[in-house]
């Protein structure tokens, strides 16, 4: 029986999944048109679950590998022999997961010519294209974003990009990153990894990745992406729920945050609570009662950034109004943790959830003085 998923990849055969088919249209026109980009959406936001979803829609057309740093540890990324040879590895069994034939896997595999540097892994990546449509995911791009080793790899991949529209190369058709950032500012990665006061050599995080083009598609679940995953769940259980009102009751406390809904989903279901509009909102104080990933990270970021805390301070708590610009750093890592979001220039808090979160987050630490 299917189940409401909140720790990892979901997939149709095993869990109840919102309608993301639309999405997955607009990214594939990406990738169709040949467009080397980053999703960066706040954690949780079901980054993994789209990039699999991705991968299985463009099978047929692409040969898809799908590859993940996590867990590689700072070895892999110390040296460029150590990332050339490991980046070898790791996309060579990927490509045993892919739709690749036997003789695509033997062509990268059973290649004598170790690639230990950027030149050679170059190379090797123009031979395997050159009668091969490859389309390069890359999950948890968080994990390597700070690294210089991985910032030349990518500035490996803008020149072959920029040769292959010359004519001058072949390479992969689309590369699609995934993480909380985007790579197309690492300097944003920097500040918040304290490394904003550094001058000399500065230049050395200028992004390799500004080929990318801008990544528009809205990740969060509308009322009826919501009523497709109710749908599947009520043909299985038969509740008897309204399930145009339910999806829009619990679009009005997540604003479509993915983990948010598929939470609130699951604590009716596990909890046996009615899928009425209060069987929703005792599901929402109990979840705003727990301890979990996002609200631990929600707390990690105030705590660790003055600026953050103070920019959320004066606009829930003190109702200042904030224009919506991202050339503004500290909006613009509110906008990247998922704190806020752009309405018709504005700065707002994402959902109702946030808003209670952050502002009891304030009275936990004194902030908040009694009438």
């Amino acid at each position: 029986m299917k189940h409401f998923n909140v720790t990892g990849l979901c997939t149709p055969e095993h869990d109840y999944m919102a309608d993301i088919s639309g999405k997955l249209t607009q990214i594939k026109a990406m990738v169709d048109a040949g467009e080397y980009f980053t999703i960066n959406r706040a954690r949780q936001y079901g980054k993994t679950t789209i990039l699999q979803a991705l991968k299985d829609k463009l099978k047929d057309q692409y040969i898809v590998v799908k590859i993940s740093f996590e867990g590689l540890g700072e070895q892999f990324f110390s040296e460029e022999s150590r990332f050339c040879t490991g980046f070898d590895e790791i996309f060579g069994r990927g490509l045993s997961f892919s739709s690749a034939t036997e003789a695509d896997r033997n062509c990268w595999t059973q290649d004598i010519n170790i690639p230990d540097n950027f030149l050679r892994l170059s190379q090797k990546i123009t031979a395997f294209c050159k009668s091969r449509n490859t389309v390069l995911l890359i999950d948890e791009v968080d994990k390597a974003s700070d690294n210089q080793t991985f910032l030349h790899f990518l500035g490996m991949l803008r020149e072959k990009y920029l040769a292959r529209k010359a004519g001058e190369d072949t390479t992969f058709t689309s590369v699609i990153l995934a993480g909380v950032y985007d790579v197309k500012n690492i300097k944003l990665r920097m500040r918040e990894k304290g490394f904003a006061a550094m001058q000399e050599g500065e230049g050395k995080y200028n992004s390799p990745w500004n080929i990318a083009a801008n990544f528009k598609i809205d990740m969060s679940f509308s009322v009826s992406e919501i009523s497709f995953m109710l749908s599947d769940y009520e043909s299985e259980h038969h509740t008897g729920m309204d399930i145009a009102r339910v999806a829009l009751e619990i679009w009005n406390y997540t604003h479509g945050y993915p983990f948010l809904v598929s939470r609130i989903c699951q604590e009716i279901n596990e909890a046996a609570l009615a899928w009425t509009d209060q069987g929703i909102q005792s599901a929402v104080k109990g979840i705003l009662q727990e301890k979990n990933t996002l609200f631990d990270d929600i707390a990690h970021n105030l705590e660790n950034n003055e600026d953050l805390r103070s920019f959320m301070y004066e606009l829930l708590i003190l109702g200042q109004e904030k224009h919506f610009e991202r050339t503004n750093p500290t909006i613009d890592l509110a906008a990247t943790f998922g704190f806020i979001r752009n309405e018709e220039g504005r700065a707002v808090i994402h959902n109702r959830m946030f808003e209670i979160k952050i502002t009891n987050y304030f009275i936990s630490k004194n902030m908040i003085l009694p009438h």
